[in-house]
């Protein structure tokens, strides 16, 4: 599978006209399974599947910790198709699972029940919880993630969700024309890779930070979250009832902290 794709295209600068070929980030459904039973279809861009059904999993919930998980696997007749099998111990509702509809790459919050029943799902870090960073490590950390960001390199099309540790190490990146599936995609390497919680790193995402990220991020037990665009109302309001740190507009060497910004050294 391809994260991109080739078209032909027109190109007018102003005053001349030529036929190019151009590159464009690939969008593909992806339906995920339990136990072979259908949980969720959501449009991603074709590339770790696993880990983002791993981190679905996780923000949802349903997993806790590496040894949740038997196995994950591909449909051999069908690429868009994982099946997650799980420990007989881990309990399944399926009626509660919240985003057993489709959900759109620019929209992973279709189909939750509830944003009540959300918050209620994980406990709260509490403002004193770890890390202490340097200002001026946090805000050499979207420079690095960008680095990285080599289809977005080459389509301009993808968001980026990359996972720091406290030192400013880059552990992980993933893009995804969906915010939240790159997020459920470091998430899930996280899970994978028997990682949490993470309880020491920081999650920096592309664009803004919404109420979902917030809380997937929550469900890793990452109490750093930034953004280097806006937040929304219910991303702040969420990250201050949960006791993370959440940060926007982290750009050119510049950033807002909208709560926990005991967490945050500026000197």
């Amino acid at each position: 599978m391809q994260m991109f794709t080739s078209t032909s295209l027109v190109r007018w600068n102003g005053s001349d006209v030529r036929t190019e070929m151009d590159e464009l980030v690939a969008e593909e459904p992806l339906e995920i399974r339990v136990g072979g039973r259908a949980i969720s279809v959501t449009m991603r861009t074709p590339d770790h599947d696993a880990e983002l059904a791993a981190g679905f999993l996780l923000s949802e919930g349903v997993v806790r910790r590496r040894q949740d998980i038997r196995r994950i696997h591909s449909c051999a007749r069908a690429n868009n198709l994982v099946n997650v099998v799980l420990d007989p111990l881990v309990p399944v509702g399926f009626e509660k699972l919240t985003r057993h509809v489709f959900a759109s790459s620019s929209c992973g919050l279709c189909g939750k029940a509830t944003i009540k029943a959300i918050r209620a799902q994980f406990e709260p870090l509490g403002d004193s919880a770890a890390p202490h960073i340097s200002a001026s490590v946090i805000a050499s950390m979207p420079d690095v993630m960008r680095k990285s960001q080599t289809t977005f390199d080459r389509t301009g099309g993808v968001h980026a969700a990359a996972l720091f540790d406290e030192e400013g190490r880059l552990l992980v990146v993933r893009e995804d024309i969906g915010r939240h599936n790159a997020v459920d995609k470091v998430l899930g390497h996280a899970l994978l890779n028997d990682m949490l919680p993470l309880s020491r790193h920081l999650l920096i995402v592309s664009g803004r930070s919404s109420f979902e990220i917030v809380q997937k991020a929550l469900a890793g037990r990452i109490p750093i979250v930034a953004a280097v665009s806006a937040p929304s109302s219910l991303a702040v309001e969420f990250a201050k009832e949960n006791g993370q740190t959440l940060i926007g507009f982290l750009r050119d060497r510049r950033m807002n902290v909208y709560s926990g910004h005991a967490r945050v050294g500026y000197a």
